[in-house]
């Protein structure tokens, strides 16, 4: 870090511009990125119903429901008043730009299923052309038909429609939580660096890792899927790192200037020092991050894209343009100052007041701490995990209120079927199958090369109509269900059909079974992902500690700051409660699989930046000589409301989004900023500094071998 440090420093100006230069180069290919992001990415495309998704795309022409619209008529679907008017609103959607074919209720036999049971509603199935982009004509038919045709109220439901919803959601919320967040983080940034100047430097870092972010996100999409979601997690993560290392940096520089280093040496000695926590801390965050591309869906693996290029941006930084300013401001980093104290940090103060209370009473604070925290996790025993539905949606969009007008109304649901491919049966077998699926609980009806097959019943009068489901020793089925697909509802349905024993190979697949694929997709790779974690946490904390102990607390600590997290996740979302302050929301019963993981690996590699910046101020005191408890109570002085400032802007930052009217956008924010304030002040001021008293000595332990793989490679020295 020294010879680095030399060379940023040797002509800062020059360096600040060639750090200016490498962001606006990247920036032009960056902000090209949000044309190729997407808006799925939540399916495993190498499991059973991936394959069958390929299959019908290669084979048999894909052509499933994009858009399903239920018309609500002012009187019986079977009258002919109602028909007249079918025929008409289905010739106004043949009619629409991308539409390839519209079938309903009344041009496939009226099947039962396909109309509600109070016979006054019935279904439109709209197909879009090959060439469609899916949300452009979704926007299109809303706009074209809109909520009712000729006294017939129509509701769009299916995944297109809430895509569309979904996206046009975040936009709104972001740009109302943006208005919000950004005058109070000014504000906050303000009252935290104490002076106009140098709160803009967290801008700096922050909006140079952003726009660092995109481009490395521009890179990925250049060969695979990448989320639109993950722009949420650039635009935060970019603030709150360049929040961190500002403070860092800020601080560590106003300390060495008031010892009486002249300013390009206290800039260097803040490089060395602060600077090394820094790349220490940024390589253990983006490691973390990066434990998300073992998943198999894109939807997660984007934000290891997303985290590590927005890390290693922030760092980059952090130590080249952050100390080139530094060096270039000098004393001016604290002009127009917002507060009148000397902005210097001390040795003593509150933050040590409170360590060193916690180390004289450590037993009963740990014990007492420790048993609040793990009543917290006890609120998340035996929670259901599942995917997010319709109903993460406000209850009064229209595409949730179709959803609910599906679930209270109508036998099946058409839009949501199974697929099913038999490869090497007959015709006669694959009839006999259909018969024998058609028993099973939940299907209300099955379509075959036999025709349509209710409750063993085949109608061989619709067979014509399905004469393409055969192609070559493939067949092709579709069994529609009457429950919720993504539910335990439609895994269960799932599992029940794929326990059926047949003589030929049968692959299931659609909505249900893309569910229940994806949710073991996830419950596979998690061991996985915490062994990735806890092996990342051992080895870096070791190499910048040197010791066993440290590195294995600060995990202990971490899971059960996210236990915690996890458990008033459920209290909210699954309980139903707080809705009197972040808005009405619906409860599914269950948690979002995919939001809880995003949760966690992202507030535990920002907890790990929150460890390393306390740990490495305790070492450094424990280095030059001082007691375990003094030097944990000049740390936590030092590094304290660092830590502290750093989570509430950042949560500052977060919480404008739990007032979205999207329930994974009020979760994701919420649970992070929870878990983040939960481990700045009650992890840190109370956990650590009791466990470190009582672990003494042992603190800097480890065993001979690692002790001399530490002395020769250790990160700290």
């Amino acid at each position: 870090m020294k010879t680095f440090a030399r060379l940023v420093l040797a002509k800062p100006l020059a360096s600040l511009l060639i750090f200016i230069a490498l962001i606006a180069g990247a920036s032009v290919w960056g902000l090209q990125a949000f044309s190729s992001l997407q808006s799925g990415g939540y399916s495993d495309p190498d499991s059973e119903s991936g394959q069958v998704f390929a299959v019908l795309e290669e084979n048999f022409g894909n052509d499933p429901v994009d858009l399903a619209i239920i018309a609500d008529f002012p009187s019986s679907v079977d009258s002919p008043e109602s028909q007249a008017v079918a025929e008409r609103l289905t010739s106004k959607l043949e009619g629409i730009e991308g539409v390839r074919e519209v079938s309903s209720y009344f041009s496939l036999g009226n099947p039962p299923t396909l109309k509600s049971i109070d016979d006054n509603a019935a279904y439109f199935l709209i197909q879009y052309e090959e060439t469609a982009s899916g949300s452009e004509e979704t926007s299109l038919i809303q706009k074209t038909a809109g909520a009712s045709f000729e006294n017939v109220d129509l509701n769009y439901t299916g995944i297109r429609a809430m895509a569309n919803a979904l996206n046009e959601g975040i936009s709104e919320d972001i740009a109302i939580s943006e208005s919000i967040a950004i005058p109070l983080c000014i504000i906050l940034l303000l009252f935290v660096f104490g002076s106009v100047v140098s709160a803009g430097l967290p801008l700096l870092v922050g909006g140079a890792a952003v726009l660092g972010g995109f481009f490395f996100v521009w890179v990925a999409t250049r060969f695979t899927d990448v989320s639109i979601f993950s722009a949420n997690l650039i635009t935060a993560l970019g603030l709150g790192l360049g929040i961190d290392y500002a403070l860092l940096m800020v601080n560590r520089f106003r300390e060495e200037r008031a010892r009486g280093l002249a300013v390009k040496e206290a800039a260097t000695k803040t490089m060395e020092t602060a600077g090394r926590t820094v790349f220490f801390s940024g390589l253990t965050v983006a490691v973390v991050l990066a434990s998300m591309v073992i998943f198999p869906q894109y939807f997660l693996r984007s934000f290891a894209y997303a985290g590590v290029g927005v890390v290693v941006v922030a760092v980059f930084g952090a130590l080249v343009a952050l100390p080139a300013m530094l060096a270039l401001l000098g004393d001016r980093v604290n002009k127009l100052r917002v507060l009148r104290r000397n902005l210097a940090p001390k040795d003593t103060g509150g933050w040590s007041n409170v360590s060193r209370w916690v180390m004289r009473w450590a037993v009963p604070v740990f014990v007492v701490t420790a048993l609040g925290m793990g009543a917290l996790m006890s609120l998340g025993a035996g929670v259901k995990f599942g995917l997010v539905d319709e109903r993460i949606l406000p209850a009064s969009d229209p595409v949730a209120i179709s959803s609910e007008i599906v679930r209270e109304r109508f036998d099946g649901q058409e839009s949501k079927p199974v697929e099913i491919i038999l490869t090497g049966a007959s015709e006669q077998e694959a009839a006999d199958y259909a018969a024998e699926l058609s028993k099973l609980d939940n299907i209300t009806r099955v379509q075959s090369v036999a025709g349509i097959t209710v409750d063993g019943q085949t109608d061989p009068r619709a067979a014509s109509a399905f004469a393409d489901y055969a192609l070559g020793d493939q067949q092709r089925i579709v069994a529609v269900h009457d429950v919720e697909a993504r539910s335990n509802d439609g895994i269960t349905v799932t599992q029940n059909i794929r326990a059926l024993e047949t003589p030929f190979t049968v692959q299931v697949g659609g909505i249900a079974a893309d569910y229940t694929d994806s949710l073991d997709a996830i419950t596979a790779k998690l061991p996985w992902l915490v062994l990735w974690v806890f092996a990342a946490t051992l080895i870096l904390l070791f190499l910048f500690t040197g010791s066993i102990l440290l590195p294995l607390k600060a995990f202990l600590f971490n899971i059960m700051s996210l236990g915690a997290t996890l458990g008033f996740l459920t209290w909210v979302f699954v309980g139903g409660h707080l809705q009197w302050l972040i808005g009405d929301f619906t409860t599914t019963g269950s948690i979002d699989a995919s939001n809880i993981i995003l949760i966690a690996v992202v507030t535990f590699g920002l907890s790990m930046d929150y460890e390393l910046f306390l740990l490495s101020r305790i070492k450094e005191q424990h280095d030059a000589g001082m007691s375990t408890e003094d030097s944990v109570a000049v740390g936590l002085q030092r590094s304290g409301p660092i830590i502290t400032a750093a989570a509430l802007v950042l949560a500052a930052n977060f919480l404008p989004l739990a007032i979205s009217g999207i329930s994974s956008i009020k979760m994701l924010a919420l649970g992070i900023s929870f878990a983040i304030i939960l481990d700045a002040t009650v992890v840190r001021a109370l956990l650590v500094p009791s466990l470190m008293k009582l672990f003494g000595s042992a603190n800097w332990w480890a065993p001979g071998w690692m002790r001399r793989i530490y002395n020769k490679i250790g990160l700290s020295h």
